[in-house]
This record gives C-alpha cells, structure tokens and sequence, in this order.
C-alpha cells in the first residue's frame, strides 16, 4: 500500500508543473490586465469592447470556430459510422493513422497547404493548366483558405473523440430495435442520436474551444493580414507597431471567458440531454 506521504511525493512534480505553467501565468495575465503605469485601471478592458477593430477580431474568430466546428463534426458523423463496419484491425489501423494527423499542425500544417494549393502551389498549377475556373479561383490566404486549414486540424481531433461514443452503441440494441419492427433509422432517430447526443455537444465545444485558440496556423498562412483574435494578442505582444501587453492581456481574458462560457453551455446542454434519455 502506497501512504500518504508517497503519494504526495509522487504527485509533487505534477502539482510544481501546474501551477509553474498554468496558475502563476494565468494570476499574471488577470493581473496584467487589470493595470497600467498609474496603478489599477480598467482601461484596457474598455479599449477592447470599444474598439471596432478587436471586436471584428472576435466575430471573425467566433464565426471561424463555429462552422470550421459544425462541418467536422457533420463529416466526422459519417466517417465515424463507416469506420465502425470495417473490421477490428482495420479500424485499428485508421486509428492510429489518425492520431499521427492530429500532430500534425500548427506551421507545418500551414506550409504543407502552401506547397499544394499557395499561389504557385501543385493543385493551383494543376488548376490553372486543367482550365477549372472555380477551383482556380480559390485563394489560400483568405477566410475560405483558413477555413479549409481549421476543418483539416479539426477532423482527427472530432474522430478521435466520436469514435468511442459510437462504439458505446451496444449490437444488442440494434437487434433488439429490429426484433421490434423498427428500421435504421428509426434506431438512430429513437435510440441512437439520443444516446451520443451529449457526446456530440462535449465534441463540439472541445473543437470550438480548440479552434478559438488556434494562432500557429493562422499566423503563419495569412501574417497579420486576417483580423483574428489569436493573432491580435499575438501582434499586442510582440509589438507590430509597439508592445502592449496590457492590452493583449485583458483581450486573452476575454478570450478565455468567451471558451469558458461555451464550456458551461455545453456541460448545461448535457446535462439537460441526459436528464430527458
């Protein structure tokens, strides 16, 4: 038997790690935000709700987050159930791929959709040579690009998460749904979808929240040329023009309420969906 004082030996580092890299940077951010050079103000929160161009920053983002969110997660629906009629082995091999995608973002990921589909990239070239009007026409670096690049980073993530609430679809209820008269759809319409609905809704907020604080990605495909909200804290601190951490912090505090209010949104709308199966 392990005492006590072993398991809070053993749970030192991991306490040392949390607050070094999430309560000490998370007290300096509200701190930050709350002050300036004079002392405690509430300036910089009333230059973020008045400022046109912030606010645009996080409609963008919002926008951004929710359809890149919505279309994964649709696509996702569909791909999961496929992947359930395949056999064991099979599933087990896509699993893995797909866990190797979901690493696979940030620069890199932006650079990969550069060489193919940039200005000069192999399917543009390959457009442009094949006459496909609408398909040459697309551009990279604008809100259809970064759309594209956010359901990309998106979809491994929404698989990995749906999978195990459609293997919790127990055989026995679909036999015993058939044995009653009832079609397909019937089960997933009755049984089914009621079942993984607070699933999809948890799936849903983490790919919100996921997509709200992408910044990587974004910066490295557009620069500073898409008003996100990511990459405005990003340009507040580095100092495009000049550094102005203050700021940038109360626009991260507000940041973080907005995911944190998604999150209690979606646990109140699990809770409510559970509460009616």
């Amino acid at each position: 038997m392990i005492s006590k004082r072993q398991s809070f030996a053993w749970l030192t580092p991991f306490l040392l790690l949390v607050l070094l890299f999430f309560l000490v940077p998370l007290l300096y951010m509200l701190i930050t935000s709350f002050s300036n050079s004079e002392g405690f103000t509430l300036a910089q929160y009333k230059s973020v709700l008045t400022n046109t161009y912030i606010l645009q920053g996080f409609k963008n983002s919002l926008t951004l987050s929710v359809i890149s969110a919505v279309i994964a997660l649709v696509v996702t629906l569909f791909a999961v159930y496929a992947i359930t009629h395949f056999s064991q082995p099979v599933r087990e091999k896509i699993l893995i791929l797909t866990n190797l995608t979901s690493n696979f973002s940030g620069i890199p990921l932006a650079f990969a959709f550069i060489v193919l589909l940039g200005n000069s990239g192999l399917f543009t070239l390959l457009f442009d040579k094949w006459e496909i009007g609408a398909l040459s026409s697309f551009s990279l670096y604008s809100w259809s690009g970064l759309l594209l690049i956010y359901i990309y980073f998106q979809l491994p993530l929404a698989l990995m998460l749906l999978y195990p609430i459609y293997d919790g679809i127990q055989q026995q209820w679909k036999e015993a749904a058939a044995l009653l008269g009832a079609s397909t759809l019937q089960f997933w319409l009755k049984v089914g979808i009621p079942v993984m609905l607070p699933g999809i809704v948890g799936t849903f907020s983490v790919l919100f929240a996921n997509a709200m604080g992408a910044y990587a990605s974004a910066y490295a495909l557009t620069n500073s040329n898409y008003n996100l909200v990511a990459i405005r804290i990003g340009a507040l601190i580095k100092g495009d023009i000049f550094a102005q951490p203050e700021l940038a912090s109360a626009i991260a505090v507000l940041l973080a309420v907005t995911m944190v209010t998604a999150m209690l949104i979606s646990e109140w709308s699990i809770k409510k969906t559970r509460g009616k199966l």
